[in-house]
């Protein structure tokens, strides 16, 4: 008796929890993400990182739309910046980013315009494909007349990586999914129970994920340092035969045909690493990358060819201290800031 008293009450709760889910889960709505965005949506996490010797104390959002910071309207959203771990920048507070150094610079000059940050680490070109497909056309009234494309490091990886036989290099990244059916059965279920999502936000508020503290130290990497700035790259690899992979062509054709599609005014951003342009790669990327645009006469910040790095700069090869990181948002936001009023 005990037992069947047990099971209609449990089939009762089961059947109610699928009405509720129904109404109020995103199961059949706009803004159904299925399995993509893994981790990416409803982040909150406590951080601890140390950058030429000063800590930083900070929480690590990311809203319910998968974007850094705070929530917002997606009808307010008219300016995107598309990166990956060089602009989502986890280890600094928002504020110290590129992006919240842009925004800053903005505010200061009494000027409505915000850019909202949907970097997200490891991407490559085909990461922002994959964000049309799966994830921007997932929300509602979202219709930005900008995005800034800030990238070039993360496709000279990837490629060198393909090239030695690693055909799955940044998979996890470009698609951002679990790599087993299980595990994209979680994601399907969290992405969109209604139950589910709010008990993360309350997990999120009263009990936020802390993340120790990160090595940010690398005394070697400025050994026997010697930055190389675009006019030396360029007299350096002049007559070079260097033959870069397709694969990158062919995937900003494709980005090409996303940008027709979706009628938005992109703004290619080229990229340094710590030492500048001494990678070779890297230089042929960011050539290729501003032929891209000037052959479809798109918007392009050379980065590589304007700015000058120094010691402390970087924590890594490829990521900046809040110290570069304002070098770097100093020097483009003079070129967004005109780009922006001339249109």
């Amino acid at each position: 008796m005990k037992k069947k008293i047990f099971l209609i009450n449990f089939l009762f709760v089961l059947l109610f929890l699928v009405i509720f889910e129904s109404f109020f889960g995103y199961w059949f709505k706009d803004n159904n993400f299925g399995f993509y965005m893994r981790k990416e949506r409803n982040r909150i996490t406590e951080f601890n990182s140390k950058f030429n010797d000063i800590k930083y104390n900070y929480t690590y959002k990311r809203n319910f739309y998968g974007f850094r910071g705070n929530e917002f309207n997606p009808k307010d959203v008219k300016i995107i910046f598309e990166g990956g771990s060089t602009g989502n920048q986890r280890f600094h507070p928002e504020e110290l980013t590129i992006v919240g150094q842009l925004n800053a610079s903005f505010k200061k000059d009494n000027l409505d315009i915000k850019i909202y940050n949907a970097s997200t680490d490891g991407k490559s070109v085909r990461g922002y494909i994959n964000d049309f497909k799966h994830w921007f056309s997932k929300i509602p009234e979202l219709d930005p007349e900008y995005i800034i494309f800030y990238m070039g490091i993360n496709d000279r990886y990837k490629i060198e990586s393909i090239k030695k036989g690693n055909y799955d290099h940044g998979k996890q990244w470009d698609y951002k999914i679990g790599n087993s059916r299980l595990e994209k059965v979680e994601d399907y279920i969290k992405n969109n129970s209604f139950v589910l999502d709010k008990l993360k936000r309350i997990k999120n508020q009263y009990f936020p994920r802390n993340q120790l503290m990160y090595n940010t130290n690398i005394p070697e990497l400025y050994e026997n340092f010697k930055y190389v700035d675009y006019l030396e790259a360029k007299k350096k690899f002049a007559g070079s035969k260097l033959n870069i992979d397709n694969s990158f062509t062919q995937d900003l054709e494709e980005l090409k045909k996303i940008i027709n599609m979706n009628n938005f005014k992109p703004i290619f951003v080229t990229q340094v690493l710590f030492d500048g342009v001494k990678d070779e790669k890297l230089f042929r990327m960011n050539e290729l990358l501003k032929e891209f645009s000037t052959t479809n006469k798109y918007k392009f910040i050379a980065l590589d060819e304007i700015i000058n790095m120094s010691q402390n700069d970087f924590f890594d090869k490829l990521h900046t201290t809040p110290q570069g990181s304002k070098k770097i948002a100093d020097k483009i936001y003079p070129l967004l800031k005109k780009n922006f009023f001339n249109n």
